[in-house]
């Protein structure tokens, strides 16, 4: 049975930051998560990055209980370490230390080993005007698409 291709996405993150650099990072799941995963009941709303001891963590991502778990099934909203290369790490660690730079989750996927994967960006806070200005710049493209479909 082959199932629909998984693409998990934080519409919010990319409406709340402007992203500066991105990178694809594996995550450390158990067994029901990557079932629950792959059936497509997870969410990134409201999820973060943050490091302990030079290893990236995600912190507040949902994935919900596999139906079929029984005793051995995992709690929804526990924190999952992410899998990036050293230099990565390090350049990643470097750039938060300066003020307004956060890490957030962009997109979740499944690739074609069946692995899941995380993309994390390297993100700067939008204040509320550039907000404004990408409200106003969605409905112009919005409006263009509908006068050019006529």
């Amino acid at each position: 049975m082959k199932l629909a291709p998984v693409n998990i996405k934080n519409k919010r993150a990319t409406f709340d930051y402007e992203l500066v650099d991105t990178y694809t990072a594996g995550i450390v799941l158990t067994g029901t998560e990557i079932k629950s995963i792959r059936m497509g009941k997870a969410s990134l709303v409201d999820t973060y990055c943050y490091f302990v001891k030079n290893e990236l963590w995600v912190k507040n991502m949902y994935i919900a209980e596999y139906f079929y778990g029984s005793y051995n099934n995992h709690t929804a909203r526990r924190d999952r370490k992410l899998l990036l290369n050293r230099k990565e790490l390090s350049k990643l660690e470097r750039a938060i230390k300066d003020t307004g730079f956060t890490i957030v989750p962009v997109r979740m996927f499944v690739n074609e080993k069946g692995l899941a994967k995380v993309v994390v960006a390297l993100a700067k806070g939008k204040k509320q005007y550039d907000k404004r200005q990408s409200l106003r710049e969605k409905d112009d493209r919005r409006d263009m698409d509908r006068m050019f479909k006529r």
